[in-house]
């Protein structure tokens, strides 16, 4: 299956590319679809941008908002998760006094994001402790509960975790922050086409993720949404053409007839939507090509891995395997310079993995996707056996 699928992607072949997490990687026809629409454009960019843009970004909107269990009309395009997260962290009316609720496992950049809203609004950050490891949904929930005061007002959560690979079981913590009347904010840069969603029934008041990743699209598409009852509270991040005076004005349309949410974000100036435009395609991908099957063969490729490298190091997993993202694991190895470490995979292996120190624990984090073999699950193996010592010799991982 791998050999026949990474003939698809672009991916260097002197490489071993784990690290698909970080910025996905793009299939050659949805790259294709991608350039095609950016010859059209550049073809007549006056009636590409100034006449059909509004139809054509609506399409994308259509096909991902069935993908994600939500209307259209509640969903709108950004280059990315970090953006759309932005709108909404920038647009909440906190004052001094209030309280945002995370936990500790977030992004760099959305800790850096509130901590920039925290210092212009007066608002608190209020960071959970999550126990690890993470094995129950109560364990996660009566954390995030207990954190619970009577003055948050916005919750912060990761769907899936950056540093830890987590799959937050995020339901009960959204259900309850909504009957407080407490804003939920989730960042899901790693959940579309990893995870199943449906947005509607979650409930969250704003969720931003991905498409770049693991829907494999190109870089530069990503999506916002928002529940109805909520939209009216955003701003834009800038002020364009899709702004409108009356834009807070219940049944107010947009400038250019979609809601206001969606045209005050959608439209911002010239800029090339063809990543976007793009995500119909790639959903189309997954479908032509039984994604289901792939994704359960990269959970399985993933899990062992984690499994093999445990027996090597004797280190416990980060969580039961209900709480580990499908396709990414992050792997306790043991105390060491991450940094050497990940510049010795590259340098002595071709192996481009992250490697990095969280929370005083040193963790590899593994990305398994269609592209990747058991064989290099096995270089990996080997390869951090011989530089972190873990056994005799450079015989392969898996005879072991």
């Amino acid at each position: 299956m791998s050999e026949n699928l990474a003939r698809q992607f672009l991916l260097r072949e002197d490489v071993v590319f784990l690290n698909h997490g970080s910025f996905g990687a793009c299939p050659r026809p949805v790259f294709a679809d991608y350039q095609k629409w950016q010859l059209e454009l550049e073809g007549q960019p006056v009636e590409f941008l100034g006449r059909r843009l509004t139809d054509l970004l609506r399409e994308p909107r259509v096909r991902l908002a069935a993908e994600l269990g939500c209307s259209a009309d509640d969903l709108v395009g950004v280059t990315n998760a970090t953006t759309g997260l932005n709108v909404v962290a920038q647009s909440l009316d906190l004052k001094p006094g209030d309280q945002i609720l995370t936990t500790d496992h977030e992004y760099s950049a959305l800790e850096k994001t509130w901590a920039y809203v925290a210092r212009h609004t007066g608002a608190e950050i209020v960071v959970v402790n999550i126990p690890l490891p993470l094995v129950s949904e109560a364990q996660f929930t009566d954390a995030i509960l207990a954190g619970m005061t009577d003055r948050t007002r916005v919750l912060f959560l990761s769907h899936i975790t950056s540093p830890t690979a987590l799959l937050f079981p995020i339901e009960r913590a959204v259900a309850e922050a909504r009957r407080r009347g407490i804003w939920s904010v989730i960042d899901g840069a790693h959940t579309p086409g990893h995870i199943p969603l449906d947005l509607d029934k979650l409930g969250a008041d704003f969720y931003s993720g991905n498409c770049h990743k693991w829907m494999m699209s190109p870089k530069g598409s990503a999506f916002l949404h928002a529940r109805p009852e909520v939209q009216s509270l955003l701003d834009p991040l800038v002020i364009s053409h899709g702004w409108t005076k009356d834009s807070k004005v219940p049944g107010t349309r947009g400038a250019f007839g979609n809601s206001p949410f969606v045209d005050e974000i959608e439209i911002q100036g010239t800029r090339d939507p063809s990543p976007w435009l793009t995500v119909p395609a790639a959903i189309d991908f997954r479908r032509d090509n039984d994604w289901t099957s792939v994704q359960a063969h990269c959970q399985a490729l993933a899990q062992d891995t984690a499994r093999r490298l445990g027996e090597l190091t004797g280190l416990p997993p980060l969580s039961a395997p209900q709480f580990c993202a499908p396709q990414m694991v992050a792997m306790p190895i043991p105390p060491c310079d991450t940094d050497q470490l990940k510049i010795d995979l590259l340098d002595r292996y071709a192996i481009e993995i992250p490697v990095f120190t969280w929370q005083d624990t040193s963790i590899c984090r593994l990305s398994v996707q269609g592209y990747n073999s058991r064989g290099q699950m096995d270089l990996l193996l080997e390869a951090l056996t011989e530089l972190l010592g873990l056994g005799a010799g450079r015989q392969r991982a898996s005879a072991s």
